[in-house]
C-alpha cells in the first residue's frame, strides 16, 4: 500500500478521533514505529477497553466463532473476548499478515460490525493496522474488498514527538542525548537480511535493559546490548557515544573550537562516532537552498570547513564521508557540498 502521505503522531490521533468513530480505520506502517500503543492509547483516551485480535495467528472460527445447535438450527456463538455488552476499541492488529480466509471472516465485522447475529455494541471502534510489503514482514495481499470498507492513513517517525514521549515515558537518558545528536538513527527502513535494525521499540528495549542493569556497564557489555537492539552501524556508534560521555571529545566542544578530533588509533571508533554526527549536525543546521542563506549559517558553514580540513589531515576517509551520499536519503546541501570540494578537492579524489 502506497497512500502517497504520511502522519505523524499527532495527526494520526486527530484521524482516529474524528474518523475511527464513524469508520474502521487501518494504520499502515513499518514495525516498531508505536502503532500498537497508539491505538491503545487512543482507546485510554476514550475511556474504551482495547481488545486486541493478532491477525497472523487468528482461524476464521476465532472471528466468526463455532455452531451450536439451539431449538433445532445452528447459531454461531462469537469468541467471548469479542461478544461484549459494553462499548470498546477492536484492534485488528497485523489484519494484512492474515489469510484470505480470515479476511473474509472480518468483512462483516469490519463493514457492519457484527459477526452473525452478535452486534458490537453502539459507540464501539475498529481500527487495524499492519506492515507494508516494503518492511520484510509478514504481510499478504488484501482484497480490494476489504481495502474499500476502511478508511487508510499511514504513520510516519518524528523525531520531535518521539522525544515528547520519551522524557514523559522515563526513556533512560543516555539514549535520549544518544538520539538528539543522531535523530536521523531513530529508525532505519528493515533490512532484507535477519539482523536486529532500529526502531523506537528498539531503543525503548535498549532502554529497558540499560535501567535493569542500572550499575556502570564495561564497554563489551554496551556493546552486548545495543547489538541485541539496533542496526549494527548504530549499536557501535552507540558504543563509541557511552565510551566518551564523560569524555574531552563532545561534538558541541568540537564545534566551538575547544576541543579537536580523536587522532589517536584507540579512539577510531569514536572518530567515527563524531565523524557522521558531525555530518549530521550540518544537515540540520544549514539550509537546502543558498538563497536561504542568513549569516549565522555562513558563520557555521565556515567552521564547519575548517573542521573537515582538519579532519582531512586526522584521516581522509573520515573526510569524505562528512560530504558523501550515504544513500539514506539524508545529503549536505549542495551549495556547501560543492564549496569544501572546491576548497579541499582531495575528498572529490582530485589532486591539488
Amino acid at each position: 500500500m502506497n497512500i502517497g502521505v504520511t502522519v505523524s503522531q499527532k495527526e494520526l490521533m486527530d484521524v482516529l478521533l474524528n474518523v475511527a468513530v464513524v469508520r474502521p480505520v487501518f494504520i499502515w506502517g513499518p514495525p516498531g514505529i508505536g502503532k500498537s500503543s497508539l491505538v491503545e492509547q487512543f482507546a485510554a483516551d476514550l475511556g474504551l477497553p482495547c481488545v486486541s485480535l493478532l491477525g497472523s495467528q487468528l482461524a476464521p472460527e476465532d472471528i466468526i466463532g463455532v455452531p451450536q445447535i439451539k431449538d433445532g438450527v445452528s447459531v454461531f456463538c462469537p469468541p467471548k473476548m469479542i461478544a461484549r455488552d459494553e462499548p470498546y476499541c477492536l484492534f485488528l492488529d497485523e489484519l494484512n499478515a492474515c489469510s484470505q480466509e480470515v479476511q473474509k471472516a472480518f468483512y462483516s465485522l469490519i463493514h457492519e460490525r457484527r459477526i452473525g447475529e452478535y452486534h458490537l455494541p453502539q459507540g464501539s471502534i475498529v481500527i487495524g493496522a499492519g506492515n507494508r510489503a516494503q518492511d520484510s514482514a509478514i504481510v499478504k495481499p488484501m482484497s480490494s474488498a476489504l481495502i474499500n470498507r476502511m478508511f487508510h492513513v499511514q504513520l510516519k517517525v518524528t523525531a520531535r514527538e518521539w522525544f515528547d514521549w520519551a522524557y514523559a515515558s522515563g526513556i533512560h537518558p543516555h539514549v535520549i542525548e544518544y538520539l538528539q545528536a543522531r535523530p536521523d538513527h531513530l529508525w532505519t527502513q528493515p533490512p532484507k537480511t535477519e539482523e536486529p535494525f532500529s526502531t523506537p521499540r528498539a531503543w525503548h528495549m535498549l532502554s529497558d535493559a540499560l535501567h535493569e542493569f542500572k550499575d556502570e556497564l564495561p564497554l563489551q557489555m554496551i556493546e552486548v546490548l545495543a547489538r541485541g537492539c539496533l542496526t549494527p552501524d548504530h549499536a557501535l556508534q552507540f558504543k563509541a557515544f557511552h565510551k566518551n560521555l564523560s569524555g574531552k571529545f563532545q561534538l558541541n566542544k568540537i564545534l566551538n573550537g575547544d576541543a579537536r578530533f580523536p587522532h589517536e588509533a584507540e579512539d577510531r571508533d569514536l572518530l567515527y562516532f563524531l565523524t557522521l554526527s558531525f555530518r549530521a549536525q550540518i544537515i540540520k543546521v544549514l539550509p537546502e537552498k543558498k538563497e536561504a542563506i542568513k549569516e549565522d549559517h555562513r558563520s557555521f558553514a565556515h567552521r564547519a570547513k575548517a573542521l573537515i580540513k582538519e579532519l582531512s589531515e586526522i584521516s581522509l576517509e573520515m573526510a569524505q564521508l562528512v560530504v558523501a551520499d550515504h544513500g539514506e536519503g539524508q545529503v549536505l546541501p549542495a551549495w556547501f557540498t560543492v564549496e569544501v570540494i572546491r576548497d579541499l578537492p582531495r575528498l572529490a579524489g582530485k589532486d591539488k
